[in-house]
């Protein structure tokens, strides 16, 4: 199965939002905890090494990076690599950037068309990610959550994790959030959950296309 994402490169890093690039494609951003594996689940969807850089040092990623979507000369969208968040190391001025950066991208970016949140699947829903949702609640757009490192969990806690961001989830819907709120166990190791994340990714990147083969799958 050939993927769309695994046309991506590295475009531009940005440490300032007059920095942002006028590009007009759809954006998907890639947001979660330092911890939480999200250079690594961009490596594996992408079907890359060293697209996104993990480093050793948790928090040290202080940018926005930009990875284009397709072919070189003529992309059609962009991933959007956030700065990891949650480590007291990092000193309190770099954190208050980071606020303002990620909050202020997060709600008015127009080309956004979708958060994915990456949580570790042994402790999702922090405060810190909860404070990203509630970051990017005004927008109404969809967030799906990757539970992350799900190799490690077992069966049991597997469908525990699972069922209860479900019910987190829930909740926020409740409470009127206006956005789709999706989640699913994914692991890179494993690769356990990495189709079902490429066709969700792709859907919000390729919308129409995402619909048309849905009906032909439905005329079958």
């Amino acid at each position: 199965m050939s993927f769309l994402l695994h046309q991506s490169r590295f475009f531009t890093t940005v440490n300032h939002l007059r920095d942002l690039p006028p590009t007009p494609q759809p954006e998907i951003a890639f947001g979660g905890r330092s911890n939480a594996g999200k250079s690594t689940a961009i490596n594996i969807l992408c079907n890359q090494k060293r697209l996104a850089f993990a480093s050793k040092t948790p928090g040290r990623t202080q940018h926005i990076n930009y990875f284009s979507v397709g072919p070189e000369a003529a992309p059609v969208a962009y991933l959007v690599d956030l700065p990891g968040y949650g480590y007291a190391e990092v000193p309190g001025a770099a954190k208050e950037h980071w606020q303002r950066l990620l909050s202020t991208y997060l709600q008015s970016r127009a080309q956004l068309c979708g958060m994915i949140l990456m949580m570790d699947s042994r402790r999702p829903l922090t405060e810190l990610d909860r404070i990203m949702i509630d970051w990017f609640a005004p927008t109404g757009k969809p967030i799906h959550a990757l539970l992350t490192k799900c190799d490690k969990l077992t069966r049991q806690e597997m469908t525990n994790a699972l069922r209860a961001t479900k019910k987190s989830f829930a909740e926020y819907k409740d409470a009127g959030y206006r956005g789709e709120l999706t989640v699913q166990l994914f692991s890179a190791l494993k690769r356990t959950g990495l189709d079902e994340a490429h066709e969700l990714i792709e859907s919000w990147l390729m919308p129409e296309e995402a619909g048309e083969n849905a009906a032909e799958d439905a005329t079958e």
